[in-house]
């Protein structure tokens, strides 16, 4: 697939990966949410309602847990309840009700909304291909190759927006890769995973059309990709033994394709925001790139490419003074946990010299990244390449500099740059 990347179109790349043309999330927010979520903290860690009206955002916001108007709604802005809310899968469930993994399709009926053992015994099946040591497969196999293919495509030209020509098309292009799918299939998985398709029953029927011939052939003949793995693992249960169904399969890896080839994207064009916007801390993770590591860990504390998730309450609880009754949806903030001062001395500070110090940017409990591992490898392989290969990479000074914008999905609005 990496041999077709340079025929990619990069009008539709644009028009996929816009962050101000999906219709959700907080989109049309523009402003900085980060005073009104100390704001908030500070006046107690826990506050009834969500977290977009909370902050005085009155357009539309849909993600996880939300609308549900006929629920109560609570949102946590403290590091300490959100790490407590993530962790206790018990009592702070994915899903109101339980999802078996063999029912329905889509990300509804994956490991995603599942609860408990049954979470558990799911995520094992491909937790082993992405844990730290099985970077290198994924580098070697898929990061590494479209990140330079990308870089020939535009190398010569002495400028580019980065944040679409090259970021979007790294995680969307790894991940596809991953499951044996091309690029032109690829956009059209993109197109589908954010709506862009229709309704409902047409993103599934596009998704099908692409994944089903692909999971048919790998339980013939697997191969070394992740769509093989699924095909053949083998998933114990209180019936015994199986492996996975094809529609077990499809729920898999429509959440798998869903989460790789979004968030990466953006926590990508922050990271380089963060060090573009900053030449002397630029420099720096050009001649150490151990800096580089740190850099991307503080990008994803600082400024979390998705600062909320939800959690359904399973029974009644009192969380600091705040009674929390079953039923109710809570919003983990955790844009707002990853700069409680309680944890973090000048938490606005972007600084890559913090000591090393866990935040919730990819969750936590039971339910954190499966693919963090595989998301910092993007990360480093894409910067590293860029600083190798692009001699003086800086912002472009005719243009304006970088914006991170969106609420509930934050990322920059472009990224022009220029180099020698």
């Amino acid at each position: 697939m990496v041999d077709d990347v340079l025929v990619l179109n990069k009008q539709r790349v644009r028009e996929l990966f816009d962050l101000r043309q999906r219709g959700h999330g907080g989109d049309s927010y523009e402003e900085d949410p980060y005073p009104a979520f100390h704001r908030l903290r500070e006046t107690g860690p826990i506050h009834a309602g969500v977290v977009h009206r909370l902050i005085g955002y009155e357009g539309e916001a849909t993600f996880q847990g939300l609308p549900e108007p006929e629920r109560p709604h609570f949102s946590a802005f403290s590091y300490e309840v959100c790490d407590r809310i993530f962790r206790d899968d018990r009592v702070f469930r994915s899903s109101p009700i339980e999802v078996r993994g063999d029912e329905g399709q889509g990300v509804g009926s994956s490991m995603l909304t599942m609860n408990g053992p049954r979470h558990r015994r799911y995520r094992g099946l491909v937790q082993p291909s992405f844990v730290p040591n099985r970077a290198k497969w994924w580098i070697d196999r898929w990061i590494s190759k479209t990140v330079h293919v990308l870089i020939d495509g535009f190398e010569a030209d002495g400028r580019a927006e980065l944040n679409v020509d090259f970021d979007a098309a790294i995680p969307l292009l790894t991940i596809t890769g991953s499951f044996g799918v091309s690029v032109t299939d690829a956009l059209d998985i993109r197109r589908a995973l954010s709506g862009q398709a229709g309704n409902p029953l047409s993103q599934i029927e596009s998704l099908e059309r692409i994944l089903m011939p692909i999971i048919t052939a790998r339980r013939e003949v697997p191969e070394d990709d992740l769509i093989s793995v699924l095909c053949h693992a083998e998933l114990k249960d209180e019936d015994g033994t199986h492996r996975l169904s094809d529609r077990e399969i499809f729920s898999f890896s429509y959440l798998l394709l869903a989460a790789g080839s979004g968030t990466t994207w953006k926590q990508l064009g922050i990271t380089l925001a963060a060090l573009l916007t900053r030449p002397e801390l630029l420099d720096r993770v050009r001649q150490d790139r151990s800096a580089l590591r740190q850099a991307i860990e503080e990008s994803v504390r600082w400024n979390v490419t998705d600062p909320m998730f939800s959690r359904f309450v399973a029974e009644d609880i009192e969380l600091c003074g705040t009674v929390l009754p079953a039923g109710a949806v809570v919003h983990a903030c955790i844009g707002a946990a990853n700069r409680d001062p309680t944890r973090w001395p000048d938490p606005d500070s972007y600084d890559i010299d913090r000591p090393p110090t866990p935040s919730l940017a990819f969750g936590g409990g039971p339910h954190i990244c499966l693919g963090m591992h595989v998301a910092r490898a993007e990360m480093f392989t894409a910067i590293s390449a860029l600083l190798d290969r692009l001699p003086n990479l800086r912002l472009d000074p005719e243009a304006d500099p970088p914006r991170i914008i969106g609420l509930y999905e934050r990322g920059p609005n472009e990224l022009r740059v220029v180099w020698d």
